[in-house]
């Protein structure tokens, strides 16, 4: 039985890379992510990461002697160079996002949010935490086989050496090995994303369950009158007025987040991936953290099976017909022409008029029945 299992987790690993879709859904979101934060503080980057900020160079070098962190920002105090690097970052984020040699572009990626988030390590939040995460484990991905531009090029590489291919034998075993070494990889770092979110949703509920405040229920209550969390404070002031509402909404929120490592495997999934894209939503507006819950909910992508991404475009094309309508008969259309021989209005004694080369009308024929 214990080989058999054992048999079963090897061929899992080494067989076929898996959450190809969704590691690609995780290139895309936390790409996309990362280049609108970088526009979003474009005109506080000097004071958040520039040589103009008040974590000043040399203080932020003698964090990193008691750290270990490292960023490319502090290779130089020349402001054309902090200039360089902002726009290397802004350009290495949309590469990333498009999937232009991911392997190289990957690992550039993760550099960037590193430096940036080591340099500036007092302006950050959660999200930016679990951004840093993911950017590190996507690089053990094989996150540009779908959507992206390496995908149309492998593609179109194909079509062109599928005959050309060579036989030799050394060759293929090598590119076996190749392949094999890349999944083994690819899945150990799915593994490695799948077990972080658990224990990210897992340990906040535990966490949460020890607070008074949410046993009571009371939680959502005192999060609701902070001022730093109250970007519509109108919103926030009248969610409050539903204290049995707010109380419920805490309750779930614990719930949800202890039960979501055990329900990984079954239907129940689904739902709960419900509840948590609403809460994250209603965290972006309510609270005013959009980076945060954007984080999450591109994190909770790697929980959907391919082949609900891979029926994602059947979907829309079908949504797009049905918007479009029903397309017209021919010959029913507003300016569709008549069928020759035949009266417009469906009389079938009609017969054409004949007129002369100058374009003015003869006289009717004998025994016509219409009139001219």
């Amino acid at each position: 039985m214990l080989l058999a299992r054992a048999d079963g987790i090897w061929d899992l690993l080494t067989g076929r890379p898996v959450s190809l879709y969704a590691t690609s859904v995780l290139r895309i979101g936390y790409g996309l992510l990362y280049l609108a934060f970088l526009l979003r503080e474009f005109p506080h980057r000097d004071e958040i990461w520039g040589p103009g900020s008040p974590w000043t160079p040399s203080l932020a070098a003698q964090l990193f002697d008691q750290t270990g962190w490292w960023s490319f920002l502090l290779l130089s105090d020349s402001r054309a160079y902090f200039e360089l690097c902002y726009a290397l970052a802004l350009l290495t984020s949309v590469l990333f996002l498009l999937g232009w040699r991911t392997r190289a572009t990957s690992v550039l990626f993760a550099g960037v949010v590193v430096s940036f988030h080591a340099r500036a390590i007092f302006m950050t939040d959660g999200g930016d935490n679990l951004l840093l995460l993911m950017a590190l484990y996507l690089t053990l991905t094989a996150c540009g086989r779908r959507w992206s531009l390496d995908a149309r090029r492998a593609r179109i590489k194909a079509a062109r050496t599928d005959a050309a291919r060579t036989r030799h034998v050394v060759a293929q075993d090598l590119r076996a090995a190749r392949r094999t070494l890349v999944t083994v990889v690819h899945n150990c770092g799915v593994l490695v994303i799948a077990a972080q979110v658990c224990f990210l949703y897992g340990s906040a509920g535990l966490y949460k369950v020890q607070g008074s405040f949410w046993d009571d229920g009371t939680a959502l209550h005192y999060v609701l009158n902070l001022e730093l969390f109250q970007p519509w404070p109108a919103l926030s002031h009248a969610m409050d007025r539903y204290p049995l509402a707010m109380a419920v909404a805490g309750y779930l929120t614990v719930l949800t987040q202890v039960a979501f490592p055990f329900v990984l495997f079954g239907r129940l999934k689904y739902p709960v991936l419900t509840v948590l894209l609403g809460m994250h939503v209603a965290i972006a507006v309510v609270l005013g953290l959009p980076l945060f819950s954007g984080t999450m909910i591109v994190a909770d992508a790697v929980f959907l099976p391919d082949r609900f991404y891979a029926f994602l475009p059947h979907l829309l094309r079908r949504g797009t017909r049905r918007c479009d309508g029903p397309a017209p008969e021919r010959g029913t259309g507003l300016g569709s022409v008549p069928q020759q021989g035949g009266h417009p209005d469906g009389r079938e004694d009609y017969r054409p008029v004949s007129r002369p080369a100058s374009g003015h009308a003869g006289p009717p024929p004998s025994g016509s029945t219409t009139a001219p």
